[in-house]
């Protein structure tokens, strides 16, 4: 059992930065793929970022590339997610998520789930 807890999210302004964490327990963190997902109320569950089990391969939503960056630091079992040039429509509740089987961005891929984190971005 994997038990991820986010964090860092909050409200802020267009145009701000926020950077997500998402601390994950056990000590097989370093074999799991690692993504985000966002909902915003009313919307469907949205692919955000993906990092691979090494942190060698990268993915992003169409909506967030070039201004998302996914990343992960085995040492201390984090995967981060720093989101630059925020917009209103990013403002959703996030999910970290952890895959042991496939990579990929589809949310049937992962196994484990946080509570969530909630980002909102004022206009």
């Amino acid at each position: 059992q994997v038990q991820l807890v986010e964090s860092g999210g909050g409200l802020v302004q267009a145009g701000d930065s926020l950077r997500l964490s998402c601390t994950a327990s056990g000590r097989t963190f370093g074999s799991y793929h690692m993504g985000w997902f966002r909902q915003a109320p009313g919307k469907e569950r949205e692919f955000v970022a993906a990092v691979n089990w090494n942190g060698g391969t990268t993915n992003y939503g169409d909506s967030v590339k070039g201004r998302f960056t996914i990343s992960r630091d085995a040492a201390k079992n984090t995967v981060y997610l720093q989101m630059n040039n925020l917009k209103p429509e990013d403002t959703a509740l996030y999910y970290c998520a952890a895959s042991a089987g496939q990579y990929g961005w589809h949310a049937q891929l992962y196994d484990w789930w946080g509570q969530g984190t909630q980002v909102t971005v004022s206009s």
